[in-house]
């Protein structure tokens, strides 16, 4: 039957129930990425936090470039580089309270670094360690998500349970502009604007899933104006400008905290290195691209506007590089001892109460092992 062939009076229009549920204009971005460093803003920004970010951004890059050359000397067996996106992460990390969690992805070790955790644990599932290095409740920090987008939806869920508790919680979840194409994506906005969940997304858009640029992956006019679709508020920010970025980012925040429901904000910025030491981005893009992101290099940026301003100096730029190499000495010393692994860790973590099947497991394996070390004792070969 069609609607023509239905009883009663036809109707021309659809009834009351089409009409918007909110007014789209507010919940626009911006035609440009809102900026701070090189505008009139630039003078208003606190000098505590500029210097900090400045800080955090030096030991960021140094932080990637040991990392890659862990990677050639076979201390890990990936690892997926931020050079050139460390003013969003710094920045996602400086805006959250300690109460507060950050859900990050597979190439956000840095924001994890940034947010306090111990910078060899932030390399422990790429190194291949037990359950992903750290205790995620320690620093409030998700584990490391591999599967694109798929930490989205988790940081909904805890935002969500974290409002219905009645704690002031708010949940950053990061993602790359790649990970906007898989349905964790739409379906955690699409929740979080429902239930108005405290949860802000943050969008790293650094040009390329792998080696598919974004304009292969969506027409719309910027990933920020997604938000729209959901009943969000969408920001558009320059993200290689770390003050810029943590405004924007703090007031998302802000707004989630008083009740006013979730924010997608999405950073222009850009891979300076290849997605991984697997990958040969010279296959995909040229070096004149790249040559010409290396002008708006967040470090060089934020380093202009202090010294302009007189908030920094030459001894203040060799501090910043030497707590840096402190740090990066730190972490090749470490990371170049061998792990002591305990095989029985398989077990632990797994659920809270172990299943029958995991304990008969653990019992077959411990068995095993013993079997084995009364076999090296008895034919006094080495262990």
């Amino acid at each position: 039957m069609t609607v023509m062939e239905q009883r009663g009076a036809y109707r021309p229009t659809p009834p009351p129930a089409w009409q918007p549920r909110t007014d789209p204009a507010p919940l626009l971005p911006d035609e440009v990425p809102y900026r701070v460093l090189g505008t009139d803003a630039a003078a208003e920004a606190d000098p505590e936090l500029l210097r900090r970010l400045y800080g955090e951004l030096v030991r960021g890059r140094r932080y990637n470039t040991q990392a890659t050359a862990l990677t050639k000397q076979g201390r890990l067996a990936v690892y997926p580089s931020s050079t050139g996106q460390e003013a969003c992460q710094v920045a996602a990390a400086l805006v959250l309270e300690e109460r507060d969690w950050l859900f990050p992805s597979y190439r956000d070790t840095l924001a994890a670094v940034a947010r306090g955790l111990d910078p060899v644990q932030a390399l422990g599932l790429l190194r291949g360690d037990w359950h992903s290095g750290y205790d995620p409740r320690e620093r409030r920090i998700a584990p490391l998500c591999t599967p694109l987008a798929t930490q989205l939806p988790h940081a909904v869920g805890l935002a969500h349970a974290a409002r219905l508790q009645g704690d002031d919680v708010v949940a950053l979840a990061l993602v790359g502009d790649g990970g906007t194409s898989e349905g964790d994506f739409h379906e955690a906005l699409n929740f979080a604007a429902v239930w108005q969940a405290p949860v802000v997304f943050l969008v790293q858009n650094n040009g390329f899933a792998i080696s598919v640029p974004l304009a292969k992956q969506t027409a719309a006019p910027s990933l920020a104006h997604k938000a729209v679709g959901y009943g969000m508020p969408g920001r558009l920010v320059d993200g290689n400008d770390a003050a810029a970025v943590h405004q924007v980012l703090g007031e998302a925040v802000a707004h989630a905290r008083a009740g006013g429901g979730p924010t997608l904000v999405e950073a222009v910025t850009y891979r300076m290195e290849a997605h991984t030491n697997a990958d040969d981005d010279k296959r995909y893009r040229a070096d004149s691209e790249v040559e010409a992101w290396r002008a708006h290099d967040p470090i060089a940026l934020l380093e202009h506007t202090l010294t302009e301003r007189g908030l920094l100096d030459d001894a203040g730029i060799q501090a910043a590089r030497e707590d840096a190499e402190a740090m990066a000495a730190d972490l090749r010393e470490r990371m170049n001892q061998d792990p002591a692994l305990d095989p029985m860790d398989l077990f632990g973590h797994v659920y809270d109460q172990p299943t029958t099947q995991l304990l008969e497991q653990e019992a077959q394996l411990r068995a095993e092992l013993a079997a084995q070390e009364q076999h090296h004792e008895s034919e006094g070969a080495p262990r």
